[in-house]
């Protein structure tokens, strides 16, 4: 079928990363595949968190290419009959976010019948590249569902990748102006000589261990902390407000609070970096992108059924080409930053630590051979157009 237009429902979680992914994923189609997109959102006010134009009481507006929509899971309005909305060529659900049974009925009497995609959440597991693609019919209606995995392997949805990334991100490194405009934006004075580490993190225990050693260390450390649930826990470690512009200085170790900035120059952020820490599903994607060394600190659930995504997602690291000792390395320093018991004292995650500093010149080549190895599974926009035109009836 031929596709031109999308409709895309969101649920804005707690932690940013759905609809992080689905802006991003709107923003692509409309801009990279000149298709139509409406985008249903339920929380505006953390959206314009990721993107200030937005306005927070405007039930419809545009940007980027993008019409944005209110919607309210577990009601049918505005899609009553009167309401005179069509759905689009392909609907999706990002992350099972269950679409209102008023619209369901439209897909289901429309002339041409949309494609209906469930867009489900990221993971390395050897499982996803069975279940991408898989078909469910509605139990009462003439529609079927199809499941599509983001992923690291062939045979997935593969990763959110605009087409001008790795141009944009080699024209930035190779500008010192661009470079001095992020910094002048974020309000800091980038330290001479510093390692620069970006730590994008939900609360984590480990955290003071490291601001300690890193103070106390022989090398000086600057750690730039995006305004959210890391930055209140730094503020309260190191008796600073955490709002953007705060610094805090103590041995070798320099903290600045920088503010919770639109995609775009997070993306820079990660790039003007020597180490990312990052968090959550979009931020990992990004991270890798940056071709730079990285921890993954993975959505905690329960009965650590993250911790399985998580060996998941290393074992594929090690796998890429990756020096061992590099790979070891990675692995030591997310099993500690995520909480694994063999890690809970703070001299084994120092040590973990130390050895992944040691091993950063490996680490930066295995993510940069890594990065490129997943852009030839095509970027997952394109790939959902091509499911849709050449797989769905």
């Amino acid at each position: 079928m031929t596709i031109r237009s999308w409709d895309i429902f969101c649920t804005v979680v707690d932690n940013f990363g759905d609809i992080g992914v689905c802006w991003r994923l709107a923003r692509q189609l409309a801009q990279e595949h000149g298709h139509a997109v409406r985008l249903w959102v339920d929380d505006l006010h953390s959206f314009a968190r990721l993107a200030p134009e937005i306005d927070p009481n405007a039930s419809a507006q545009r940007l980027s290419g993008v019409d944005i929509r209110t919607w309210q899971p577990g009601t049918d309005a505005p899609f009553a009959p009167e309401a005179g909305f069509q759905p689009h060529d392909v609907v999706v659900e990002a992350f099972a976010c269950d679409l209102p049974y008023a619209f369901l009925e439209r897909m289901a009497t429309a002339p041409r019948k949309p494609a209906w995609l469930n867009l489900e959440y990221l993971s390395a597991e050897p499982w996803v590249s069975e279940h991408h693609g898989m078909a469910s019919p509605h139990p009462r209606l003439p529609l079927v569902k199809h499941f599509i995995f983001p992923g690291f392997a062939h045979n997935t949805g593969g990763l959110l990748r605009e087409s001008m990334l790795g141009a944009q991100r080699d024209a930035f490194l190779s500008s010192p102006a661009a470079l001095a405009a992020l910094w002048h934006r974020l309000g800091l004075q980038p330290v001479g000589g510093a390692l620069r580490i970006s730590v994008f993190a939900y609360e984590n225990p480990m955290l003071p261990t490291l601001f300690a050693h890193w103070r106390d260390g022989a090398h000086p450390v600057q750690c730039l902390v995006p305004q959210g649930l890391a930055a209140q826990q730094a503020a309260a470690l190191l008796g600073i407000d955490p709002t953007p512009g705060a610094r805090h200085t103590a041995g070798n170790l320099t903290v600045n609070v920088v503010p919770f900035v639109r995609q775009e120059l997070f993306d820079e952020l990660l790039w003007a970096c020597d180490v990312n820490f990052v968090r959550g599903e979009d931020s990992v994607v990004r991270g890798l992108w940056a071709a730079r060394p990285l921890v993954w600190q993975i959505y905690p659930q329960e009965e650590q059924a993250h911790h399985v995504k998580l060996d998941a997602w290393l074992t594929r690291f090690a796998r890429a080409g990756v020096a061992p000792e590099a790979a070891d390395a990675m692995t030591r320093l997310c099993h500690a930053w995520n909480g694994y018991e063999d890690y809970a004292d703070a001299s084994r995650q120092v040590a973990a630590w130390e050895a992944f500093h040691a091993q950063l010149p490996a680490l930066a080549k295995g993510v940069d051979r890594w990065q490129r190895q997943l852009q030839h599974l095509g970027d997952l926009a394109a790939n959902m157009v091509s499911f849709c035109e050449n797989q769905v009836e």
